[in-house]
């Protein structure tokens, strides 16, 4: 007997005990963003493999390391997503968004994303993403909207224990000062550096003071603030971010060593964090991009957004104890013992769905008292019994579970009588 196949090791299947708990946080989403007047598209899961090259950059680890990539049948190099905002501004670009009059085009989306990485807890290989953006204005209010609404997002689910983090990358017109600057200064710490954080030392050197081993943060304690290299442009942005912020309420954290590691971050970065997840305790990550457009050849197009975990969400909720709704359920059962009536059942049945009851009959042949039992556990609220008798009466025998009562209702009442019935 041939072995059976298995998932591959990062992936995993959400299962109903759990699929109705990512639908609660996707809809709450879906108000959220109508609330912020955000408007959602759907992505292609795979995309030329040029794109996330020129958008992402070739020295990150996302291209170097994690990308799924494959030639198809016509020789074209493609990847599956390792994330949605490339996708995102390509799509603008190409649907002509860039020449609407109205800017910024806000836009959000979710979906699986894709990494070859190492799993762990939260993360997987196959992963799903919120992802917002706002597309097209430099405003720096902007990036104040766009961390409002991830945290307004969480505020309804109600989480809580979390902190935002904020820093300026700077653009290219001064973060190549600070790149020097902290280059001598890692020069000679270099080989008290792990393996990774060197051989990001001439390629990216900002993602060192990214890494997370705890002898390297130690080295690195000391290291140059970008802030001194900052452009008056990229302070007076950074300085409108932070009064923007406390005008919503929002509180936050500067951290200095917040970088990122894709290219096509400028000026705002920022991170929230959840004290309930351990060491990789981000529950979203976002900032300002206004390179990318152009990295991939579109004009110069200003874009900031975040992209936040569904599983990492649904991780910290569960942690906290937070509501998230409840599972979906049958309302009534439909309950013929009589092998000779399961076809007047199923009439019966079709009758409650496209009246808006959900419902269900049993298929496996159990008997009247075993079909009552089960209805019973799993909690519906009542039942309608068709027997042979009620069959010829023209009637159905309708029962509520929770008060007991059982009565006979015209076939063609029933419909409205389980409606009042639910609405108590």
């Amino acid at each position: 007997m041939a072995e059976s196949i298995k998932a591959p090791r990062g992936v995993r299947d959400i299962l109903p005990d759990e699929s109705w708990k990512w639908a609660y946080v996707l809809e709450m989403a879906r108000k959220v963003a109508e609330d912020f007047g955000y408007e959602e598209v759907h992505l292609p899961i795979f995309e030329h493999t040029e794109l996330f090259c020129r958008g992402i950059g070739d020295t990150t680890d996302v291209v170097e390391k994690e990308m799924y990539t494959f030639t198809d049948r016509g020789k074209r190099s493609l990847t599956l997503r390792p994330e949605a905002t490339a996708s995102m501004m390509r799509a603008y670009l190409e649907s002509g968004m860039n020449k609407d009059a109205r800017q910024p085009a806000k836009l959000w989306c979710a979906g699986p994303m894709f990494r070859y990485e190492r799993p762990q807890k939260g993360r997987y290989r196959q992963f799903w993403q919120l992802d917002f953006e706002a597309i097209g204005v430099q405003d720096p209010l902007v990036d104040v909207e766009i961390i409002h609404l991830s945290l307004e997002l969480y505020r309804r689910l109600g989480m809580t224990n979390l902190e935002v983090v904020i820093n300026s990358v700077g653009c290219p017109a001064c973060r190549p000062k600070y790149r020097e600057a902290l280059r001598e200064f890692l020069k000679p710490l270099l080989p008290d550096l792990c393996d990774t954080c060197q051989s990001r030392y001439d390629r990216n050197p900002l993602r060192i003071l990214d890494c997370k081993r705890p002898e390297c943060k130690e080295k690195t304690e000391e290291a140059p603030s970008i802030f001194e290299s900052l452009c008056q442009e990229c302070r007076e942005h950074f300085d409108t971010v932070r009064q923007g912020l406390e005008a919503v309420g929002a509180s936050w954290v500067l951290d200095k060593r917040l970088v990122r590691g894709l290219d096509y971050y400028t000026k705002t970065a920022y991170e929230v964090l959840s004290g309930d997840l351990g060491a990789q305790n981000a529950v979203c990550g976002g900032g300002r991009y206004d390179n990318l457009s152009e990295a991939i050849g579109g004009p110069s197009v200003p874009g900031v957004g975040f992209a936040a975990g569904l599983e990492r969400i649904v991780l910290t909720m569960e942690q906290q104890g937070c509501s998230l709704g409840e599972r979906p359920r049958i309302d009534v059962a439909v309950i013929s013992p009589e092998p000779s009536l399961r076809v007047e059942a199923m009439r019966l049945l079709g009758t409650l769905r496209m009246a808006g009851i959900a419902a269900s009959m049993d298929y496996t042949g159990k008997t009247m008292k075993s079909q009552l039992k089960a209805a019973a556990q799993e909690g519906v609220a009542g039942a309608c019994i068709l027997g042979g008798e009620e069959v010829a009466r023209g009637v159905a025998g309708v029962k509520d579970f929770r008060t007991g009562e059982q009565k006979n209702v015209p076939l063609e009442e029933v419909a409205s009588c389980l409606a009042k019935m639910l609405m108590h």
